[in-house]
């Protein structure tokens, strides 16, 4: 027999104030999805100039954010993810006007047809919602999520980290004020206030029927907590495995030049390469420059028995294979052909981004079609696994799963569609 306990008075309150969010988010995805194209365009401009005006109070939330990081001894990784600077701050308004020039989705028609019987038929896009999106240290994402929802007439409700919450919170209020000043409905962007645990909890739960979907994004646990527990559908990206395969076609300066990049451009972002694969055919002729390339740029090798064999650096076990370093780590293996590749990438891979190098066309498109990732790429370094950089606008995540949304999640995945049927009378016999 099971007891139920009581909820204590914070429980309670939790409880009260997480059902109240939801009722207020559906409210407000209604008056959004009303709205139009129009009205949601200006509302998103409003938030951008809203965020840069509140850029002194951004900095000075993040720098509390920041001390409170590093007193929790936060990893470098994590704490450059946490940072705001005035050029990421320009960046971020920047990125909600980049949204705001995103086509409106809603109301685009997917497909028509018409049956021999004279009824037409068409697939219309529209909101899915609302939409809760559970995330980790990147206060950026408020602004991201929050502007891809409204573009797509979402409700968001937001629940950053804890390390971000002071962050999050300006920047929350700086987007509301911009809704505000569109005349479109505040709740339309909640923040949850509080850092404790159970409010995700309540999330998962679905807030009583009022969420429609989850977006997670944030480290392993926390998207295997809501894969496991959600009792809503879930539009989740595991992390970011991302291999790039050196063919033996490729230019070894074309080579070099893409995988210091696609490694240590950013190291704290899921499209930063984890795995180079060479292939055995150029490895002794083209590793020792690639290795030296990425040594000199303060990159920690890890090598395979083969790859050790050709140039010095540590011995990979198996774990690393698994391992998203977000840091200036790389594993690198030796290979047998574009089979050796495809195989590994299956093998470990998360299926994220992954890229070939070759000057081969043939050996390029067998890669493309053979790896099965949300994102594969040719002579392109990983880092571009951005919804930005796809002319997105933005993204809320890269989506690894293979329902409803693969790749980077923009506005239009941020959409769901209805059949709309057009008659003359007609009656089925």
């Amino acid at each position: 027999m099971t007891i139920q306990l009581p909820l204590s008075a914070h429980d309670a309150v939790l409880a009260g104030t997480m059902l109240a969010m939801g009722e207020a988010a559906r409210a407000a995805s209604a008056g959004l999805a009303k709205a139009g194209p129009d009205r949601r365009t200006a509302a998103l401009k409003a938030m951008a100039a809203r965020i840069r005006a509140a850029e002194p109070a951004i900095l000075t939330a993040n720098a509390k954010d920041m001390a409170g990081g590093r007193d929790k001894g936060l990893s470098g990784a994590m704490l450059d993810r946490l940072e705001l600077t005035p050029a990421r701050i320009a960046a971020m308004a920047q990125g909600v006007e980049d949204v705001a020039d995103v086509a409106d989705p809603v109301g685009t028609v997917i497909a028509s047809w018409t049956r021999p019987n004279g009824l037409s038929f068409e697939r219309v896009r529209g909101p899915i919602g609302v939409i809760g999106i559970i995330y980790e240290s990147r206060p950026n994402v408020t602004a991201d999520a929050g502007a891809l929802c409204v573009r797509a007439a979402n409700a968001a409700i937001l629940r950053g980290g804890s390390e971000s919450l002071n962050s999050s919170r300006v920047i929350a209020d700086a987007l509301r004020a911009g809704l505000k000043d569109a005349g479109l409905p505040e709740d339309a962007i909640q923040l949850v206030q509080t850092a404790d645990r159970a409010a995700v909890g309540h999330m998962l739960a679905g807030l009583n029927g009022k969420l429609d979907v989850l977006v997670p994004r944030g480290g392993k646990s926390l998207v295997a907590r809501v894969q496991n527990e959600a009792r809503v559908p879930v539009i989740g990206h595991l992390e970011g495995l991302c291999h790039t395969y050196i063919h033996e076609g490729a230019d070894p300066a074309k080579a070099e030049a893409i995988i210091v990049n696609a490694k240590l451009r950013r190291v704290g972002v899921c499209g930063s390469t984890e795995t180079m694969l060479i292939d055995t055919r150029v490895a002794s002729a083209l590793l020792p420059r690639l290795a030296k390339a990425l040594e000199a740029a303060g990159c920690e090798l890890r090598g395979d028995a083969r790859a050790r064999a050709i140039h010095p650096m540590k011995e990979a076990t198996t774990q690393d294979w698994t391992t998203e370093y977000l840091a200036p780590i790389l594993s690198v293996a030796v290979v047998d052909g574009i089979e050796g590749a495809v195989g590994h990438i299956a093998r470990y891979g998360s299926q994220h981004t992954e890229s070939i190098v070759t000057e081969d066309a043939a050996a390029a498109e067998r890669f493309l079609a053979e790896v099965d990732s949300a994102i594969v790429m040719h002579n392109a370094s990983t880092q571009f696994a951005d919804g930005g950089e796809f002319g997105m606008g933005g993204e809320i995540g890269i989506a690894t799963g293979r329902l409803h949304a693969r790749g980077p999640v923009g506005a239009e995945q941020l959409t769901t569609f209805k059949y709309v049927v057009r008659g003359t009378g007609q009656i089925r016999p």
